[in-house]
């Protein structure tokens, strides 16, 4: 069964996050401290599914890595000559450390092979390979050409001192043949072929090496030089920054979400090309803030404005962009976004199918993605797919702030960033729900409307979704036994809810439902899981800003199980019986309180022992028994309940109310 995670919807953001440490720069790290002489003691490094591939290979090649904490670690550096001459490495569908290992290897004079899973075997690695067989490197394709799983060979002398590499595919080629040279021992060049995308990659390179002792001469970003003498050193301590393309989602969320949130870890000073991130996210109107260490991020006055930018420098932040378009006014263009297509998944077609869940108008190009979104307030239709790609997963969370939405695959996040959404719920604020589940007639329904209008909440009667459902199942003259005609049925249903007036394909129904025959008929399909599926994502919808109050018998258990209050209101039997008496003979219907008590206990036991969402109080919920007690009362219990559980809400008790055993 697919894992999914369920975001409900948020109506703000605001706090601070310290960011784990950067997936890049930890692995260009790790390998360089490796390659080093000397030993280097890393703090800050980020514990994640890529970083574990890097650490795995370097240890199966025979590196000494003593760990300190959960986020440091001592490598002793092996001189540029890995111990071990033969050796299999599964790299998983880490980028960071695949080619730059490919390259390092080709000079270690040992015989290696290199696989991952089935996505990094669809990656080009053509263009290094290439570029490495002119240094000298031996190095074959195990299955298609231009792509891993690969095997390599001990290097020959290099034919050539001046070698070119792409540079419009992936940065990691460059990446990797710069910090593998150095091993060669003699002088090389490197020219850049067509244009360089995502240099401040490159940039990061530059700067960890000539931290390891080793200094890149360049001209232009088209010709890098590396001297003959050049050598690996251990700096001795070295620390990671924070992962500047992670704080790109928390910074959106302050942008969308009112603010502010701040994250630590990445600043002014950054080596970073994705802390340029929030420049971006100022040109759309956000407040920035910025030190040495942090940068925070708030919401305009008047929400975010489309851009239509140049993405080159901050290829994987472009990502959380074009999630924040669906909340910009216009029509927002990435470009020179080409990379994305050779990443963890193709991401160009991948974000313009999730972001079309919502109704937004995305076009698509080669190396572009433009995105109009779909008039507010939206929701989804279906669930986020996140394609294995931790990024993904990550830059959609931020469509909560719109809707409730299902993520699936959440668990991908570990390739880089493992807690994520624990860090992502310390910020956002979802909004708030209590949930009032109870058995008929116990005056639920009575007290979370009251609730709601107090609070100003919005107000959802879960029981009238049911009878909605059995009174268009006996208006299509659908069975109710039928529960999948009727799920069917209910899936299309043009329901709407206008007020305190609900209308069936434009024909108001709000007395008819309450009827005897659709009470009856609602306990009947509510029994069916088909049914209950089809009405859970209806039911869900009603969760809006500023809040919502939720009766019936499931809202707790299954709706909305993060409800911040929980209350089961109840009453006996008899008690029920004669609140529901006093209805119907207000109505002008002939009933006998005998038959509605039977009636009442027949349906307690369906709702109580039927297999999908039974009625039940949750562990956590507040039990209140309204059998002697007003209305006035239980509503006054229910706001004390939630003040408490809300740190302090107040609310007005300025209206009168009637006793519930009067209603």
């Amino acid at each position: 069964m697919k894992e999914q995670l369920d975001l409900p919807p948020m109506m703000g953001a605001k706090g601070e996050i310290t960011l784990p440490g950067s997936k890049s720069i930890s692995n260009r790290v790790l390998l360089l401290a490796a390659l080093s002489i000397g030993k280097t003691e890393i703090r800050d490094l980020l514990d994640s599914d890529d970083t574990e591939r890097m650490l795995d290979a370097l240890k199966i090649l025979g590196v000494n890595i003593e760990f300190t904490g959960k986020n440091s670690c001592i490598v002793e550096g092996i001189s540029g000559n890995f111990p071990v001459k033969d050796a299999k490495l599964f790299l998983g569908n880490a980028g960071t450390a695949f080619r730059p290992l490919t390259a390092a290897l080709a000079f270690s004079g040992g015989h290696y092979h290199l696989h991952g899973v089935p996505r990094m075997h669809e990656r080009p690695i053509g263009d290094l390979v290439d570029a490495l067989r002119l240094a000298g490197a031996e190095i074959a394709y195990l299955d298609n050409k231009g792509y891993p799983p690969l095997e390599i060979f001990p290097a020959k002398d290099a034919i050539a001192d001046s070698i070119s590499v792409k540079g419009n595919v992936s940065s990691q080629f460059l990446t990797g043949l710069l910090m593998a040279l150095p091993l060669l021992g003699r002088k090389m060049e490197v020219k850049v072929e067509g244009e360089l995308i995502s240099k401040p990659y490159i940039g990061i390179t530059l700067a960890m090496m000539e931290r390891f002792g080793v200094k890149v001469e360049r001209e232009g970003w088209e010709r890098f030089f590396i001297a003959a003498d050049s050598r690996y050193r251990s700096p001795g301590t070295i620390h990671v920054e924070g992962d500047a393309s992670s704080a790109s989602y928390f910074l959106a969320a302050g942008a969308i979400g009112r603010g502010p949130v701040r994250v630590y870890g990445v600043g002014k000073s950054s080596i970073q090309g994705d802390a340029k991130f929030a420049r971006y996210l100022e040109k759309m109107g956000a407040k920035i803030e910025m030190g040495e260490n942090w940068i925070e991020a708030s919401a305009p006055e008047n929400g975010l404005d489309a851009i239509d930018i140049d993405c080159n420098e901050i290829p994987d932040a472009a990502m959380t962009l074009a999630v924040a378009a669906l909340f910009a006014k216009g029509k927002t263009t990435l470009r020179n976004i080409a990379s994305w297509r050779v990443k963890e998944t193709d991401r160009i077609a991948a974000m313009a199918k999730e972001l079309s869940k919502f109704g937004a108008i995305v076009e698509e190009g080669d190396d572009f993605i433009a995105i109009t979104p779909p008039p507010p307030p939206f929701s989804i239709h279906g669930s986020i797919d996140t394609y294995d790609d931790h990024r993904m997963a990550m830059c959609f969370s931020l469509a909560a702030f719109g809707t409730h939405l299902g993520i699936n695959d959440p668990s991908c996040v570990a390739k880089t960033f493992p807690e994520y959404f624990e860090k992502f719920l310390e910020i956002a604020q979802p909004v708030p729900v209590i949930s009032i589940d109870g058995p008929s007639a116990s005056g639920k329904g009575t007290v979370a409307a009251i609730v709601a209008q107090r609070l100003n909440y919005n107000y959802l009667d879960s029981g009238a979704l049911y009878r909605i459902s059995a009174l268009a199942a006996m208006k299509a003259g659908i069975s109710l036994d039928e529960g999948t005609a009727i799920a069917e049925l209910m899936s299309k249903a043009p329901v709407r809810f206008d007020g305190g007036r609900i209308f069936l394909e434009d024909a108001e129904i709000t007395e008819e439902i309450r009827s005897e025959a659709c009470s009856s008929g609602a306990s009947k399909v509510a029994a069916f899981p088909e049914v209950r599926a089809a009405l859970l994502e209806r039911q869900k919808r009603f969760r809006k800003s500023p809040g919502l109050v939720a009766d019936g018998r499931d809202m707790g258990s299954t709706v909305f199980p993060d409800s911040q209050l929980k209350i089961y209101l109840t009453a006996s039997a008899e008690e029920r019986a004669m609140r529901r008496y006093k209805q119907l003979i207000a109505k002008g219907e002939d009933v006998r309180i005998d038959v509605l008590l039977q009636d009442i206990r027949a349906r307690d036991e369906r709702d109580s022992k039927r297999s999908a969402a039974p009625l039940q109080k949750c562990d956590d919920a507040t039990l209140i028994d309204t059998t002697e007690m007003g209305i006035e009362e239980a509503v006054s219990r229910v706001l004390e309940l939630y003040r408490n559980a809300s740190s302090g809400k107040t609310s007005r008790f300025d209206q009168p109310t009637p006793d519930l055993r009067d209603i």
